[in-house]
């Protein structure tokens, strides 16, 4: 098979060479444009629907908010899951579409069915607000704002009114959000004796403040032959102003407004705070868009940032909290071990080649194979995270590998006393095939890969593709650019082949051994095989392995009822314990909410930055046990680790229509969770009741007074926490409008005696006087749930826990899954994984689909090039002799199996084949030449063992410096190295060995079925020459009839 493509580029070399320089070029422009992100950027297209009704309480959203709207959007095309998540006066519903939806389309179909059910919503909640969920993650960078000129209430206006509209213009900033900070506005606080003196009640002081207070248009009039707008203007100026407004009375008459309570400026109640170090601070968190460069946006803010601090000299804007130091350094880690990677391999093929000339021939294959893949991941959308960087720092032998081969060959021809032009035409025209086979087979395996779903299939994706494009354009450089390059620059040296030394003495005589007794050496083949795939149930497994970000994320919550100073009281003691650590460097708390988006008074999220991992003895795993210990101590928390999507190691949610059970099998589930060594910190999320008063209308006496549950509940609202937010009359501030709250005051509103008091408006308005609360109504304290959370429509409880040390995660599922409350669940009861555990088990399932397909496609790209259907075989036996130095390799290093190493398999499978390439090409093409076939497989072993060996530690050492787990990102990019290099020293040593033996046995069975199948073959070629092709082809035939011929060549 002559593909004589080398030889066109050889007498035209220009073209090859313009076509590399374009390639280069494009390249170059795409690197410097690619994103650096992370982890590949997991698509996954969600929508919320949040929609609030202001004072309600979670029982009561779930049956008239919750339900109907999941109802609704259950039936919309490509929807994966449905949670809800309903807190006080909010019911925010989540749903996640398959990986492959388009998500505008999603959004649309949303809109379209939130639409049809939105009759069906009672009237007084706000419009549901349906958006795409764009934000990715937690925030990358965090900024405190520091003024000691300003008050808190200004410095929030300042940070909303200036900072936040500065950097949301950024490019690529999603979302800009304060944390911490106060929100100012007017309160009015009345005092319920007067009120009842004068027969009015909160209500009525709120509705009356909305309907005076205000500037309106007033219509349009004609003077003068002039059009003239009419406006109204009632609207007070200034706070005195406002406190004399007239207020009036059923009875007849008026009263000032301050005559009924007091009219003070402040601030509204505070449901969130911030603290950095332990000092209050006003925070900004930034989070990027999809697709968008974490470096690129961080430098962007950054630059922002120090215009804004230009322009405001008395406000300090300091940078306290940033995740995009560790993709920095993941991206600077990478590149070093590029280079690092790449000049070892260089090295190793000028210690066996002794010649520099062909050493830098060689080597110009990286930077052609290298860049051309930047240009593809650029049309491609993707970006340079630890994935992408993987690909192209663990490729780097594999890329030199073609440009060695075909060297390797032309220095053999040279040796022979061939000029360099001679030997580079008939050399790369000799292993042309060989090369091409390679480069096929390594595309062959990763293209189904490149299409596995879920989000294990979007680390496979950039991975794959990214290979296999580089191996492709490895392929052009080793068959255009190679041989062209080393027929003019190669030196004519004058000297024989070198005899064989000691090594290589005695491969001969065990090759020899195992080509005479091919039956026995494909028995012990067939057994290291059995020996490997069962050394796979040795490695526990794993999703992603754990790595040192220098950064944790600790969640913490109170019980039921507490109030945000205590969680502020706390998180202070907390941060005291935690600064007392040399390795903690500072620490930030989120008040009011953890991750991903829980808001509660009770909660706080703390984010601990570390010194740098070189700087530590101990890892970010042990202090975070540590932490675990010493918080133990601490009275009445709860708190767990989140990883940095907000999630936590082990996530199992249990579901069901019956709260009570669901909650049992949650708490049950928990208890036993917590005698599993392997685990610690288990803690069960079901929805904690909280202290609650409970009025309940007595029916047929309010219907007697004409007195709605509806104003009976707007009473006592506005009366506690004023009228709903858009209701609230407005103050005009100049620069904006502050809402004014009508509420009772403080001491009235934790005085029972006095709530009961409270007088019920009769009649619309209360024009018919009013009666006391505890009149019409009973009052008395129950208990109710604080959240309620809900996962495909059915209630749900979240059972978590962390990983102790470095336990896997595999490892501790199946122990969970053998729980005796797992074997005996109540009818209509589902425990399922969420996060990790979900994505390992679909990697599981995709893995070995894509990897049956890869190992199809090879056989079906061998087949087709080598043109018979068993040598094919002989190629890829060798591939399973490589899973067993694989995990020997994890198991000495005590890694686990996670999605790195399954990417490290997949990788493996493609590259071993090689050897066994290299080996039967070489004695297919021996025998067609008349060779006997023990003498051709025994050559083949002698000719092929340096350029095989050559290559494998070429691309041992490109993969050494990943392997060794230097700088960031390195806990991920080890794992897959050791074992690409286990595999691939195991694989080489086994397939010098056993290859041979087993080509003997494909020839002897293809010999045997060729006997039978002769008598089924009516026709062949021969036959069916034109009476002008005899002699051309009688050369061809000397071999004797196709029957005599080796099944092997034919």
């Amino acid at each position: 098979m002559a593909l004589n493509i080398s030889a066109w580029s050889i007498r035209n070399p220009l073209p090859s060479i313009v076509f590399s320089i374009i390639l280069l070029v494009l390249g170059w422009v795409s690197f410097t444009k690619l994103a650096v992100t992370r982890l590949p950027s997991a698509d996954i297209p969600v929508i919320s629907v949040a929609v609030s009704q202001f004072g309600a309480a979670p029982s009561e959203l779930e049956s008239q908010v919750t339900k109907t709207i999941e109802d609704g959007v259950s039936g919309v095309e490509g929807v994966r899951h449905i949670s809800s998540s309903i807190t006080d006066g909010l019911s925010v519903t989540t749903i996640q579409f398959a990986l492959e939806t388009n998500t505008d389309r999603a959004l649309n179909d949303v809109k379209d069915a939130v639409t049809r059910v939105r009759a069906n919503l009672p009237q007084n909640v706000t419009e549901p607000l349906i958006q795409r969920v764009d934000v990715i993650g937690l925030p990358i960078v965090t900024y405190a704002a520091i003024s000691p000129g300003k008050t808190p209430e200004q410095l929030s206006y300042f940070v909303d009114d200036v900072v936040k509209r500065a950097l949301q213009g950024v490019r690529g900033v999603a979302q800009v959000e304060r944390i911490g900070g106060v929100e100012r506005e007017i309160l009015v606080s009345l005092d319920p004796d007067k009120l009842q003196a004068v027969g009015l009640t909160a209500v009525n002081v709120s509705q009356i403040l909305r309907g005076t207070n205000v500037d309106v248009a007033g219509g349009r009039a004609e003077i003068g032959k002039n059009d003239q707008a009419i406006r109204t203007l009632a609207g007070a100026k200034t706070l005195n102003e406002l406190a004399g407004t007239m207020i009036p009375l059923f009875g007849g008459g008026e009263i000032r407004l301050d005559d009924l309570g007091t009219v003070t400026d402040t601030i509204a109640d505070r449901r969130t705070f911030a603290r950095f170090n332990g000092e209050p601070v006003v925070a900004l968190g930034i989070k990027r868009s999809k697709g968008a460069s974490d470096v690129v946006v961080a430098a962007a803010v950054q630059k922002r940032i120090d215009a804004l601090k230009g322009a405001y000299p008395d406000v300090d804007l300091k940078l306290i909290d940033t995740s995009v130091e560790f993709t920095k350094g993941n991206y600077l880690a990478a590149i070093s071990t590029l280079f690092e990677g790449a000049i070892l391999a260089v090295i190793i093929v000028l210690l066996f080649l002794r010649d520099i000339r062909a050493t830098i021939i060689a080597a110009v294959s990286l930077p052609l194979s290298i860049f051309p893949a930047f240009w593809v991941m650029d049309l491609l959308g993707f970006s340079l995270n630890l994935v992408s960087f993987l690909a192209i720092t663990l490729s780097t032998g594999i890329l030199v590998d073609d440009a060695i081969v075909e060297i390797e060959n032309i220095v053999r021809h040279m040796r022979m006393g061939k000029t360099p032009y001679r030997a580079a035409l008939e050399a790369a025209d000799e292993i042309g095939l060989a090369v091409i086979a390679i480069s096929l087979t390594i595309i062959a395996i990763f293209a189904p890969a490149s299409f596995m779903s879920g989000i294990a299939g979007q680390f496979f994706k950039q991975f794959g593709i990214t290979v296999s494009v580089q191996v492709f354009f490895s392929l052009l450089a080793a068959r255009f650019v190679t041989p062209m390059l080393a027929a003019y620059f190669l030196k004519h040296h004058d000297h024989d082949d070198p005899p064989p030394g000691r090594i290589l003495r005695s491969y001969h005589s065990l090759v020899a051994w195992s080509v005479k007794h091919h039956y026995v050496t494909v028995l012990i083949g067939f057994a290291v095989f059995a020996a490997s795939i069962w050394s796979i149930t040795l490695l526990p497994q794993g999703f992603l392995p754990a790595q040192d970000t220098a950064r944790s994320l600790l969640a913490m919550e109170l019980p039921p009822g507490s109030q945000l100073a205590y969680t502020e009281k706390v998180t202070e003691e907390i941060v005291a314990r935690l600064r007392k650590r040399p390795e903690v460097r500072s620490v930030f708390v989120d008040g009011g909410r953890v991750p991903p988006g829980i808001q509660e008074v009770r909660r706080a999220a703390l984010i601990i930055n570390y010194t740098p991992k070189a700087d530590r003895k101990i890892t970010q795993r042990e202090l975070e046990l540590s932490i675990s210990k010493e918080l133990d101590n601490v009275p009445d928390i709860r708190f767990w680790f989140l990883d940095e999507n907000g999630l936590r190691a082990i996530s199992l949610v249990v579901t069901g229509t019956d709260s009570n059970i669901v909650n049992n099998v949650a708490s049950e589930l928990a208890t036993q969770m917590k005698r599993i060594p392997i685990i610690a910190n288990v803690i069960s999320e079901t929805a904690l009741d909280r202290p609650e008063l409970r009025i309940r209308p007595r029916a047929e006496l309010a219907a007697r007074l004409g007195v709605s549950t509806e104003s009976l509940s707007q009473t006592i609202r506005v009366a506690t926490i004023g009228d709903v937010g858009p209701a609230l009359a407005k103050f005009d501030a100049g620069d904006r409008q502050v809402p004014i709250r009508v509420q009772l005051e403080d001491n009235a509103r934790s005085d029972l005696q006095m709530l009961e008091q409270l007088r019920v408006p009769l009649g619309l308005r209360g024009e018919r006087g009013g009666v006391p609360l505890s009149v019409v109504a009973d009052i008395q304290l129950d208990q109710g749930p604080t959240s309620i959370n809900r996962y495909d429509r059915e209630r749900q409880a979240t059972v978590a826990a962390d990983l102790v040390g470095n336990a896997a995660l595999g490892d501790a599922t199946r122990l969970i899954y053998d729980l005796p409350v797992m074997k005996s669940l109540p009818k209509g009861v589902k425990v399922s994984p969420s996060g990790d555990a979900e994505s390992l088990a679909e990697l599981s399932d995709g893995f070995a689909t894509a990897i049956t397909a890869g190992l199809m496609m090879v056989y079906a790209v061998l087949v087709l090039l080598f043109g018979t259907f068993l040598q094919p075989i002989t190629i890829l036996f060798s591939l399973p002799l490589s899973i067993g130095g694989a995990i020997g390799a994890l198991l000495l290093t005590g890694k686990q199996l996670t999605t790195p190493v399954w990417i490290g398999i997949l990788m493996l499978m493609g590259i071993v084949t090689k050897n066994a390439i290299m080996l039967v090409e070489f004695a297919v093409e021996a025998i067609r030449d008349g060779k006997a076939r023990e003498e051709a497989m025994i050559d083949a072993g002698m000719k092929r063992a340096r350029p095989i060996v050559m290559t494998t530690i070429a691309m041992a050492a490109g993969m050494m410096p990943s392997a060794l787990a230097f700088g960031a990102g390195g806990e991920f990019r080890s794992p897959m190295a050791l074992a690409v290099i286990g595999g691939l020293i195991f694989s080489t040593v086994l397939s010098l060995v056993f290859v041979p033996a087993m080509f003997m046995v494909m020839d002897d069975i293809g010999g045997l079925i060729w006997r039978f199948g002769k008598r089924l073959v009516v026709s062949h070629a021969d036959h069916e020459l034109t009476p002008s092709e005899p002699n051309a082809d009688e050369s061809k035939r000397q071999g004797g009839p196709p029957s005599v011929i080796s099944p092997a060549a034919e």
